[in-house]
């Protein structure tokens, strides 16, 4: 009899796309059925108004306005929402299979009207719990299509500094917003390398402390998401540097200056990121070593104790048995005298393996 295949959830989702044409739209997500809001912050130098669009005409008006927009969509699992907006705007249908694809890799894609970006947004939750996220940014000429899964992002500084007209965002256009969006994901990863540096340290005094099989579980786990991290922030880089050296007239040169900031932020983030990796590696190298010598201390107490013993146990069976011409067992004192020579082979003994420093 056939075994019967077993699929798992993230198998199954993957399943989802099997044997469609490319540009299919099919959301690739755990989330489903969750609601889509959307957000648009529009600002000038002197302007700046928060809009709740109730239609996609309301969305797609801020295509060509002479200001700058930042439409923010919350929810990918509508997939016929998501085809509306990518055909208001002119999306190609790759675009927005990767948009609602949450699995897709990091990645770049230019075209003549609009530059594509997908990244995975990354922050610690109020337990200390990573979370990711996928989110898809669109660059156009006055505005930036967001697209995220959760509301929670790492997006509110830019929030602030757009409402409260602090720094130079105000004053540029719509690449510098993507730029700002950006570098608030890559910053945000260095307070995830803070809480996987604070885990590594933790576990490493527990190793030494405590080692047991729930750190070992723990040290897997932490293990296992060094890993995701890298395999989520490691493309970083290269897309900055693609960014920079884009000949695209959406992004302009004193647009690239700020991203030559973030591309050195992801330099040190991937350099702190295989430091982290190479020692969460070695943790369990130095669980195991640690286990070794807990169990070596343990046979060396009992190998202390066993030749301790022998000599002991070598005496008392002599007279332990049963002979009836034995001079000893006739002796007065006899008794005395061998629980004398035991004791004192005993703290001869002692001191013996005390000068050796076995004890």
């Amino acid at each position: 009899m056939a075994k019967k295949k077993i699929v798992t959830k993230r198998q199954f989702k993957r399943h989802k796309k099997v044997g469609k044409a490319p540009g299919t739209i099919t959301y690739m997500g755990h989330r489903d059925a969750t609601e889509t809001k959307v957000t648009i912050i529009e600002y000038t130098d002197s302007f700046n108004k928060v809009h709740y669009p109730g239609d996609i005409e309301q969305i797609a008006a801020h295509k060509d306005t002479p200001t700058t927009s930042w439409v923010n969509i919350v929810g990918l699992s509508d997939v016929s929402f998501i085809e509306k907006v990518g055909s208001h705007f002119g999306l190609n249908p790759l675009i927005l299979e990767d948009i609602v694809n949450t699995q897709q890799r990091p990645k770049i894609d230019e075209y003549e009207d609009y530059i594509f970006g997908a990244f995975k947004m990354l922050y610690v939750n109020e337990n200390s719990e990573l979370v990711s996220e996928h989110v898809a940014m669109v660059l156009m000429k006055n505005c930036v299509l967001v697209f995220q899964e959760l509301d929670d992002d790492v997006f509110n500084g830019v929030r602030e500094r757009i409402s409260a007209k602090s720094g130079r965002i105000r004053t540029r256009d719509s690449d510098y917003l993507f730029f700002a969006l950006l570098d608030s994901i890559i910053d945000n990863y260095f307070v995830v390398l803070e809480n996987v540096s604070h885990k590594i340290e933790v576990l490493e005094e527990e190793v030494y402390e405590n080692p047991n099989q729930e750190v070992a579980h723990r040290i897997q786990l932490l293990k296992k998401e060094v890993l995701k991290i890298r395999q989520w922030i490691y493309p970083v880089k290269e897309l900055v540097g693609r960014l920079i050296d884009s000949e695209s007239a959406l992004i302009s040169k004193d647009t690239k200056l700020f991203l030559r900031d973030a591309l050195d932020h992801s330099y040190e983030i991937n350099e702190s990121l295989q430091i982290y990796r190479e020692m969460a590696m070695s943790l369990m190298e130095m669980y195991m070593s640690n286990m070794s010598n807990k169990m070596n201390e343990v046979m060396k107490v009992l190998t202390i104790m066993a030749s301790i013993f022998i000599p002991l146990t070598f005496i008392a069976g002599i007279y332990g048995m049963n002979f009836d011409h034995m001079p000893e067992l006739h002796w007065e004192h006899g008794y005395y005298l061998v629980w004398g020579i035991m004791i004192t082979l005993f703290i001869i003994m002692l001191i013996y393996f005390k000068k050796k420093h076995w004890l």
